[in-house]
């Protein structure tokens, strides 16, 4: 399909006629919705209970470890199996894991923080198997030359519903408590639930019977390796979030620093998301295409001076200001890296290449949760974040300098790409 075709707006709503594509939009929008509402209710809680930086921190390794020790192995479950029965059985253990937590809120001071932990514990270990069935789905919901404009109305939907799910789950925290945050999100579990199982199943990709599990990981991490645009990309990211992120640490700012309790909490975990959306609906008629990978470089060069400034100040309005800007420039380079993505993967193998990638980002995000909390410890919490958006931008050097590839990277070409 030609550029000016991928651009047109009859082709950016062509994808929205597929039914079961709009469905796995809905089930995106409620699940996303759910889980944000759960991550502010937990975080919040847990500091309320706890008032250690050091526990927030805590909290995200302890879902990184199942869902990045699982995620290589979820990727092979992906390439063999029903990707759909796959998706059904995590969004199940999802619903189970809010009425849970829902039955836990009243009694969290006298059971104290360790329920929280072994639910969190449970979704990671939900995650290291959905993370890779996901998008390997999404990409045989769609035909090949609508993946793009597929897998940006899929971030549009993501970010809409990123923005909403903290905003209402800090309303409801202040209005009716943890307990009625996560009822909500329940329900919103089965939505997703409801929306999914009425998505057809899809053939099984092709794989190899007999094949050892390891002899399948490694031929996933070896196409990735090959690729300096996947393993660039995705380095990129890792280790620009794991230092320069200060999401984990969001409840802090919200309660000590800024002074704004739960309300101002949600709007300024929901404020990246409001850039990030803006990108996405953007994409949806115009995806990245020449200059892709000069792109990725500049934007995630763009986020680490947005975290400087939200380390510095002390306004809410400027730091709500930052943390937009911050989440478009992210929203820019996860339009680009997507693509990459599903365009650079051949369908048996998009499930290890997804793990691959679940990992890199698990890895930025819990990870660096937990590298945030012991860096506010050490540092305090402001100067850890400024500091972490001078190194994402040691980072984006050293990587624009490494992966010339990375650097002449454009995605005008949607044939399907194999290493030679």
């Amino acid at each position: 399909m030609s550029d000016a075709a991928l651009s047109s707006p009859a082709s950016s709503r062509a994808v929205l006629r597929l039914p079961e594509f709009r469905a796995m939009l809905l089930a995106t929008v409620c699940s996303t919705l759910a889980g944000r509402a759960v991550a502010l209710t937990v975080a919040y809680q847990l500091y309320q209970l706890t008032k250690s930086p050091l526990t927030l921190g805590i909290l995200g390794l302890v879902e990184a470890i199942p869902a990045l020790s699982l995620a290589l192995l979820g990727g092979v479950v992906a390439d063999r199996n029903d990707r759909r029965r796959i998706l059904l059985i995590t969004t199940g253990v999802e619903v189970a894991c809010a009425l849970l937590f829902f039955l836990y809120a009243p009694q969290a001071p006298a059971l104290g923080y360790w329920p929280i932990l072994a639910l969190i514990f449970l979704l990671g270990t939900a995650r290291g198997f959905s993370d890779p069935a996901l998008p390997a789905f999404e990409a045989q919901v769609v035909p090949r030359e609508l993946l793009l404009r597929a897998s940006a109305w899929q971030s549009s939907a993501w970010q809409a519903a990123a923005i909403a799910g903290p905003a209402l789950g800090g309303v409801l925290y202040a209005a009716v408590g943890a307990r009625g945050s996560y009822l909500f999100a329940a329900v919103l579990y089965g939505l997703a639930l409801a929306c999914l199982a009425s998505v057809k199943a899809k053939p099984r990709p092709a794989f190899t019977p007999g094949e050892p599990v390891w002899r399948s990981v490694k031929e996933g991490l070896a196409f990735v390796v090959q690729r300096q645009v996947l393993v660039g990309s995705m380095a990129l990211d890792l280790f620009s979030v794991l230092f320069g992120g200060a999401v984990a640490l969001l409840p802090i700012f919200a309660s000590d620093i800024l002074k704004v309790g739960p309300q101002g909490l949600g709007v300024l975990v929901a404020a990246p998301s409001v850039g990030a959306l803006a990108v996405m609906l953007y994409a949806t008629r115009r995806p990245p295409g020449q200059g892709a990978g000069r792109t990725l470089l500049l934007a995630v060069a763009g986020f680490g001076v947005c975290m400087l400034v939200f380390g510095l100040s002390r306004h809410f309005y400027l730091s709500v200001a930052a943390l937009v800007a911050a989440g478009l420039f992210d929203g820019i380079s996860m339009v680009v890296r997507k693509a990459t993505l599903r365009l650079k993967a051949p369908d048996h193998m998009r499930g290890r290449v997804s793990a691959v990638s679940s990992m890199f980002i698990g890895a930025s995000n819990e990870l660096g949760a937990f590298e945030s909390g012991l860096a506010a410890s050490w540092l305090g919490t402001a100067r850890s974040v400024w500091l972490g958006g001078l190194f994402t931008l040691l980072v984006v050097g050293v990587t624009a300098y490494l992966a010339p590839e990375l650097r002449a990277m454009d995605l005008t070409d949607i044939a399907e790409d194999r290493p030679g």
